[in-house]
């Protein structure tokens, strides 16, 4: 069908219930449009979500990726769920289901934008050009009118799908993370050495804890990784999980996908003590952009310092090795400023369907935003980072260059 957008060339709408029957080859080019695209955006991850049963119509996440069309050529697409719940998105509105429950009306189920489990910011909206993201997003209100859903949602969005969702009438939330860049650092000693004194001795310290105990570290990534790897670090992840009285989202097969179909996205740290495996940590990685994502952890013993050891000190040390030049730490924690993992405002952009409850939310969201802005300025202000730091790598220089 078209979009019936005034001014916007005509699309025909295909909404896919199966995110793997999604052309892997137009989805993935239309992502590569992207400035700063993601990996957990292929088509193999989210298929994978779907013919794992992670993230289906059984577990609350109903696919429905809408997609735009000009003959056959994929113009814009996007990864829609309908959501019977608001677990495993990480930015949280169950404030607003529960103000809907009191006055007697539906919030869920809901549409929801996002990638299921992963609070990665990145492109959402993938499109060809700007005209094409519009129609998107037109589609996608039109969309969620017909299903009669209480609201939409566009989860760690870019800059610029913000601003188009701000133009069609959608509200803005910001929320916080915390993201490493790299300044060319030569080596940890380097990077340790633009930390203010207190912040250098307790990384040493923590440091040191886990190097005492007896626990060295190797990586593997791709096809390095085996698939005894890959059951150890499952067994590490579903004990954190349990551990904390949750089942995991992701299951086994899952993570037999992506060694399978996305190999080449994946490092593993294996803690090890008396030659045996006790802990790990899973990395996500861009290698064309050089980035790496912080994404999963699990210890089967307890270490004083492991989790940083294991999640922070040894991906930024592969990532100076390698020249990556970003590390994304993921949702919340502010101890990661600790070591160095600095905030950053993420996005995110609401459509509700009921206009009192949108006047509602709009004024919270004016608070919530002036409350973050307060909250960065004040994390600006405790930044672990020496006024004067030492000279780091001459721009476009990476380690690998030295």
């Amino acid at each position: 069908m078209a979009t019936g957008a005034p001014g916007l060339n005509d699309y025909v709408t295909r909404v896919f219930e199966q995110p793997e029957a999604v052309p892997r080859q137009a989805w993935n080019d239309l992502l590569a449009l992207s400035p700063d695209p993601s990996p957990f955006m292929r088509q193999e991850y989210l298929a994978a979500l779907s013919t794992t049963g992670c993230a289906t119509a059984d577990t609350g996440w109903l696919p429905q990726f809408l997609t735009l069309w000009q003959g056959d050529t994929l113009q814009a697409a996007c990864p829609l769920y309908v959501k019977g719940h608001s677990y495993g998105e990480y930015v949280f509105d169950w404030a607003w289901a529960n103000a809907y429950e009191q006055h007697g009306l539906r919030y869920y189920p809901k549409a929801l934008v996002a990638v299921p489990f992963t609070p990665v910011p990145g492109p959402r909206l993938l499109a060809r050009d700007a005209t094409a993201r519009r129609a998107l997003l037109h589609a996608l209100l039109q969309w969620t009118r017909e299903q009669q859903l209480s609201s939409l949602h566009l989860l760690f969005a870019p800059e610029d799908e913000l601003a188009t969702a701000q133009d069609s009438g959608l509200l803005l939330r910001h929320t916080v993370q915390f993201h490493w860049t790299n300044a060319g650092y030569r080596d940890f000693d380097h990077f340790l050495g633009t930390l203010q004194q207190d912040k250098r001795k307790k990384i040493r310290q923590e440091r040191r804890k886990v190097e005492t105990a007896g626990v060295r570290f190797r990586h593997a990534s791709g096809a390095q990784i085996t698939e005894a790897d890959w059951d150890f670090f499952y067994r590490c992840y579903e004990q954190t999980y349990r551990e904390h009285g949750n089942p995991p989202y992701l299951n086994r097969a899952f993570f037999a996908a992506m060694a399978r179909d996305m190999a080449d996205h994946w490092l593993l740290f294996v803690a090890e003590r008396d030659g045996r495996p006790m802990a790990c940590s899973l990395i996500g990685l861009d290698p064309g952009h050089r980035v790496a994502y912080g994404r999963y952890w699990g210890a089967l013993e307890r270490v004083d310092s492991l989790h940083f050891e294991a999640c922070y000190y040894q991906p930024l040390q592969w990532c100076m090795a390698q020249g990556y030049r970003r590390f994304e730490g993921g949702a919340q924690g502010e101890h990661k400023m600790a070591r160095a993992l600095l905030p950053v405002r993420t996005g995110s952009a609401h459509w509700l369907a009921h206009p009192a409850f949108a006047d509602a939310v709009d004024r919270f969201l004016q608070r919530e935003r002036d409350g973050v802005e307060h909250y960065l300025s004040d994390l600006q202000r405790r930044s672990p980072l020496r006024a004067s730091p030492p000279e780091a790598a001459p721009p476009g220089v990476s380690v690998a260059e030295r």
